[in-house]
């Protein structure tokens, strides 16, 4: 099996072009774009490092007595 040729390339490419629209392609790619960006962003999130907020459930809570009335 081989590789298609630039002539094959360029038939994809119009017929792409042709079902879809130009606006339409442009539009996906910016999309595509703007997903790139917000992965990177949250990978240099990943970076830094997270601070620890102690919540009631990791406080030391001792059971409170149950009286009866």
């Amino acid at each position: 099996m081989h590789a298609p040729g630039i002539w094959g390339i360029l038939v994809v490419a119009v017929v792409v072009i042709l079902l879809f629209g130009r606006g339409k392609i442009s539009g996906m790619m910016g999309e595509v774009a703007s997903g790139i960006k917000a992965f990177q962003k949250g990978m240099r999130d990943d970076d830094k490092p997270v601070e620890r907020v102690t919540t009631t459930a990791d406080a030391d809570v001792r059971p409170t007595e149950k009286r009866d009335v």
